[in-house]
């Protein structure tokens, strides 16, 4: 690729605040929030669709139709019946840490999960920064989730609520 082409590719993703999707990025937190959500639109993990990772086992966009507010955060939905159960059951559905990278949480530091890197394991979803996270955490979650577990209670508190 030229590198005329490719800056304006860059920009085009920044001014379209979609970063952490341009091709070679890794997610950053754009936010110290308790919940990741776009900085601007107040939408929870991109708009992706929480309840898909479960049902079709992929990153499914939801839209502005079937939305719903939870915990500071507009989550979206691609139908009715995936944003009932997860108003149902949200503690299931929502991404864990906040849809931060749990790899990340264990080594100290919160950055933001990028949605379509995600594990779903012992029925919870996690997202991930980047895809040697992903693969790392399947190939262990229990190290990981031993590691988060010491360090994401004072993680959380540095966390605005």
């Amino acid at each position: 690729m030229r590198p005329g082409i490719a800056l304006i590719g860059l920009l085009a993703c920044l001014l379209a605040g979609i970063w952490t999707a341009c091709p070679g990025r890794t997610a950053q937190a754009a936010t110290t929030e308790r919940i990741v959500v776009n900085r601007f639109s107040g939408v929870a993990i991109e708009g992706f669709d929480p309840v898909a990772y479960f049902v079709d086992g992929s990153a499914v966009q939801g839209t502005a139709e079937f939305e719903a507010n939870l915990w500071g955060a507009v989550w979206r939905f691609r139908n009715e019946g995936n944003r009932a159960s997860f108003l149902a059951h949200p503690e299931i559905y929502g991404p864990q840490f906040g849809g931060y990278d749990p790899a990340d949480i264990a080594r100290g530091v919160t950055i933001a999960g990028n949605p379509h890197f995600f594990v779903v394991s012992a029925q919870r979803l996690y997202l991930f920064s980047r895809e040697a996270n992903r693969d790392a955490f399947a190939a262990n979650p229990e190290r990981f989730l031993f590691e988060v577990g010491k360090r994401w209670p004072a993680l959380q508190e540095q966390l605005s609520q």
